[in-house]
């Protein structure tokens, strides 16, 4: 594991076989042993240029961590239990992220997959009983009572949700400014009835649906508001579409969709009935996956900063880990709004 060395890590091996330890290191770039321990955990203090000396030297002498020895002198496992919906493709992503930044301090991530058949409840259970010294919790629905119980018995990350008043600590985007800056930019081309495809009913799916209630209220056009049940799955958009289309002389001229999955399965229903997007209709998403930018379907949406995520994520479990951080964090990103083809001037070309 490259670049992923772990508290206690003292010996390693060097392409040749001969072993090589931190005070190797240590002793090569002139510093103490417990210095190249702190730059190999990611503990703020040392300078960049003795870092960049240290993993210089590291990679010159093949450094590697000897992971038995260290679970054995900590009896720590040094796995982050990570919570997914595997078919979710901003999940993925994520996941993807996560897997490399919890590497690079010395974590390995143990995946736990939710399904129809596998709820959170029993993941978070599972990931548990593998011994995971923290769990980050990507898109949690469960209570925030649910939440505080697992936070007693190891640290835990809710990502992409909004929650306060327990020891969880936070990563998320500020849904609320992201629905904002889509319906601004409807409202910017000429777009007055838009209308919302939603999430379902759990706490992030919410957060998005009052976000567009605000944004059109802030606009003036509280009469133009619709809402159209969904979740954040392609199945909701076939009924989804004969809704929108229920009432030709008022039907929207833009939807704003709660994530790109959505969005897209929006899109596909509703070319099956003859509507061009966005000739006939502007659609939005959410997330900017790497669905939404496949060339033959250039999704407008808002990107809610993956990478970052996922790397603050991994940081706060780690910090409460290594650093003994006992307070709650909160990180709130601002996402970005990405505009690409499926977004136009009412009765336009792409923007």
């Amino acid at each position: 594991m490259p670049g992923a060395i772990m508290v206690g890590h003292e010996r390693g091996f060097m392409a040749a076989g001969q072993s090589v330890t931190m005070q190797h290191i240590a002793d090569k770039v002139g510093v103490s042993k417990a210095l190249v321990s702190m730059i190999f955990r990611g503990v703020p203090g040392p300078s960049a240029e003795t870092k960049e000396r240290v993993l210089a030297v590291a990679d010159e002498l093949h450094y590697r961590p000897n992971r038995t020895a260290a679970l054995l002198s900590l009896r720590r496992t040094h796995l982050i239990g990570v919570m997914t919906d595997i078919r979710n493709a901003f999940h993925a992503e994520m996941v993807e992220h996560m897997v490399a930044a919890a590497d690079t301090v010395g974590y390995e991530v143990v995946l736990g997959a939710v399904t129809p058949t596998h709820p959170e409840v029993k993941v978070i259970e599972t990931l548990l009983d593998f011994r995971c010294e923290a769990v980050v919790l990507l898109g949690p629905e469960a209570d925030p009572e649910l939440l505080e119980a697992w936070s007693k018995r190891v640290p835990v990350v809710a990502v992409g949700r909004r929650l306060s008043g327990i020891d969880v600590d936070v990563v998320r985007a500020g849904d609320s400014r992201g629905m904002s800056d889509v319906v601004d930019h409807l409202v910017g081309l000429g777009h007055r009835r838009i209308a919302h495809l939603t999430g379902g009913t759990g706490s992030i799916g919410r957060d998005r649906l009052a976000g567009y209630r605000r944004a059109m209220h802030r606009h003036g056009l509280d009469e133009f508001v619709q809402v159209v049940d969904g979740d954040f799955s392609e199945h909701c958009a076939p009924r989804a579409a004969m809704t929108l289309l229920a009432t030709p002389g008022a039907r929207p001229t833009a939807v704003v969709a709660a994530n790109d999955r959505s969005a897209v399965g929006l899109m596909d229903a509703l070319a099956r009935q003859g509507i061009s997007v966005p000739g006939d209709m502007s659609i939005t998403g959410y997330d900017d996956s790497t669905l939404a930018r496949l060339a033959h379907i250039d999704l407008t949406t808002v990107s809610q900063e993956p990478k970052v995520q996922a790397d603050r994520a991994i940081r706060s479990a780690v910090e409460r880990l290594d650093d003994e951080r006992t307070e709650p964090v909160s990180t709130v990103l601002r996402p970005r709004l990405v505009v690409r083809r499926t977004t136009a001037a009412v009765g336009g070309s792409p923007c």
